[in-house]
């Protein structure tokens, strides 16, 4: 039984991390990834958090791979997915995965991003603030795309549907 629900969070995480990979390039804003804080509080809601974590490297990874993004996509992605998937675990409250989402990558990773780009891509002018302001904004953008869709998915009853059949 255990293993036929890590088959199904595996085929779900598989599933969204090739949506995160796709939607980005198509649904991007210059300096920010709305659609990989989307589908980092979807993860986070429909899977937790470590699989959230999984997701948001892998999306990051393949980012960096495919699209010639930099290191931003990781710093950018991680600390969110974690955080959302915590606090929607806390909770229960798909409000507080967004939450997570914007404290956890508009914040925590838009400063953990300056070590990166300053010491790694040896930019000047980098400073710990720099990048909070477009992180924010991507995550408000993702975050609250994704908080009307649970929304809606949970007022059909499809999202405890969803959540039921990841877990059985």
């Amino acid at each position: 039984m255990r293993t036929q629900t890590n088959v199904k969070k595996m085929a779900i995480l598989a599933m969204m991390v090739a949506l995160g990979v796709i939607l980005s390039p198509i649904l991007r804003v210059p300096g920010m990834a709305p659609m990989q804080h989307f589908i980092n509080v979807l993860v986070a809601v429909l899977l937790g958090p470590w699989y959230a974590l999984a997701c948001a490297i892998l999306i990051s990874i393949l980012r960096m791979w495919l699209m010639g993004v930099n290191l931003l996509a990781v710093t950018g992605s991680v600390f969110g997915a974690v955080l959302s998937g915590l606090l929607y675990r806390a909770t229960g409250k798909q409000i507080a995965a967004v939450i997570g989402e914007i404290i956890g990558t508009g914040i925590i990773g838009a400063m953990a991003s300056y070590p990166v780009m300053a010491f790694f891509y040896h930019m000047e002018g980098v400073v710990l603030f720099t990048y909070v302001p477009s992180f924010v904004a991507g995550t408000v953008i993702g975050g609250f795309t994704a908080y009307f869709f649970l929304k809606a998915l949970a007022k059909n009853g499809l999202l405890a549907r969803l959540q039921r059949m990841a877990n059985e």
